[in-house]
């Protein structure tokens, strides 16, 4: 009678059975649950003590949580185009906003028709004004309100960037073209010559002035005044404005006559 062969059941090498690894195993889960619980019992009173700082370190916990997930996020490349092209779009719709956007028109100061107590202008000149106290931009509008009262017409502002040294332009009341540059300065910081040399170069050739003027609420240098005389450049310094706002002086532009180079 012939009898059957018993397999044997071969054990694999990974799944052996070690006691000693398994009494650590349970060892380190009992210490962790009992350390655990310690830990557990002990949050549990300090919430109770100061609810106010379990609080914060719940939303300290989350707030990491919440880092984490952002930092682990990833942009596919289509939503990488998509962004991109949507920023791009934003971009090229201001560009052209600004492009259609009209340059802003220079100030006109309507000419006066009668004395300056009876006539209603956009900035009223004070008697005896502090120019020093005016913004540059205020102490150009002065200028040209000063030049408005006294009779000139198609007074305007035209001072900013690009200019070229005219800040103020009109026509005077014979009918002669008026270009003044304004010049805010403090008492320690004179107009020189060199001011002058870049306003002479510009005030006749470019803006074709017949009466050019230089107003400053300081002074003018000794090489700046010579200069000017040799040019026909009008300066008023700021005694002379103070007098010609308080109406104790003659406008600029009066006797003002340039000699043409032969």
């Amino acid at each position: 009678m012939t009898m059957p062969e018993r397999r044997t059941r071969v054990l694999r090498p990974g799944r052996r059975f070690d006691l000693r690894s398994t009494a650590m195993f349970f060892g380190l889960l009992a210490a962790a649950l009992v350390t655990g619980g310690l830990a557990v019992r002990a949050l549990a009173g300090a919430v109770q003590r100061r609810p106010v700082w379990a609080v914060v370190l719940l939303c300290l916990v989350l707030a990491v949580a919440v880092a984490r997930g952002r930092r682990r996020r990833r942009l596919s490349a289509a939503r990488i185009a998509r962004q991109a092209g949507r920023a791009l779009a934003r971009g090229t719709s201001t560009a052209l906003d600004a492009l259609d956007t009209p340059p802003p028109a220079p100030l006109t100061i309507p000419a006066q028709a009668g004395p300056p107590d009876e006539v209603t202008s956009p900035l009223p000149v004070a008697q005896g004004i502090d120019h020093e106290a005016l913004t540059p931009d205020e102490f150009e509008a002065a200028t040209a309100e000063l030049c408005a009262r006294d009779g000139c017409t198609q007074v305007q502002v035209v001072g900013g960037a690009g200019d070229l040294g005219a800040d103020v332009t009109a026509l005077t009341p014979d009918g002669r073209r008026l270009v003044v540059q304004c010049k805010r300065y403090g008492e320690d910081n004179k107009v020189g010559s060199q001011d002058l040399q870049r306003f002479g170069g510009t005030c006749f050739t470019v803006h074709e002035a017949d009466v050019a003027v230089v107003v400053t609420t300081g002074e003018f240098t000794v090489p700046a005044l010579e200069y000017a005389e040799r040019c026909g450049i009008v300066c008023v310094d700021g005694d002379g404005l103070l007098a010609w706002s308080q109406g104790r002086a003659s406008a600029p532009w009066a006797g003002a006559v340039r000699e043409e180079p032969a």
